[in-house]
């Protein structure tokens, strides 16, 4: 029997979604499973309802148009680490998305977006806030204060303050060992 490219997106090792304006338009029996929902719950629906918090979903949502608008060179690819939800438990869970816009000058239009569970690797075992766990996961991809100001519209200063607060609730004696902390914990 020949692979059709419908076969290959149901039985894709991760969690594929097709989109359209932020919107769930198809995705595959992995992102189901990973997300611990039906089809019915997601498809038509909008991405935020597999987020933490509103807030996180269009902060997110404003990042991805900033990051492809400042590199133009992208093609309109995209991706990042971040906390997710399950629909059926509200577990938190950290996953790795990727995807491209269709058309990068209107990032939310059309997309195809890869979704990977992390949490076998890194489980959550600290309560963070939304803010938090944005900067760290901007963190972990190396980013300075600055970087993380300018990304999130807010001071160095302002960062330096929520990575205090993560090194304490990580006990970390410094940066490098909060992402090491936050990489395997």
């Amino acid at each position: 029997m020949p692979l059709d490219y419908r076969t290959a997106f149901e039985r894709a090792p991760i969690g594929l979604v097709l989109s359209a304006q932020r919107l769930i338009k198809d995705c595959n029996h992995q992102l189901l499973a990973m997300f611990d929902a039906t089809r019915e719950q997601l498809i038509g629906r909008s991405f935020e309802v597999l987020y933490p918090s509103s807030e996180e979903f269009e902060r997110t949502g404003a990042r991805i148009v900033a990051s492809l608008d400042a590199d133009l060179d992208s093609e309109g690819r995209y991706a990042d680490e971040r906390v997710m939800r399950r629909i059926g438990s509200g577990e938190l869970f950290w996953c790795h998305v990727a995807g491209r816009a269709l058309n990068p000058r209107d990032p939310h239009a059309e997309g195809v977006w890869s979704f990977e569970d992390l949490s076998a690797h890194r489980p959550i075992k600290v309560e963070l806030t939304g803010r938090e766990r944005e900067i760290a996961a901007l963190l972990i991809g190396g980013l300075t204060s600055k970087m993380i100001g300018r990304r999130l519209e807010i001071s160095p200063r302002t960062v330096d303050v929520y990575r205090a607060r993560l090194m304490k609730k990580y006990a970390a004696a410094s940066t490098p060992d909060l992402v090491h902390k936050l990489l395997v914990t």
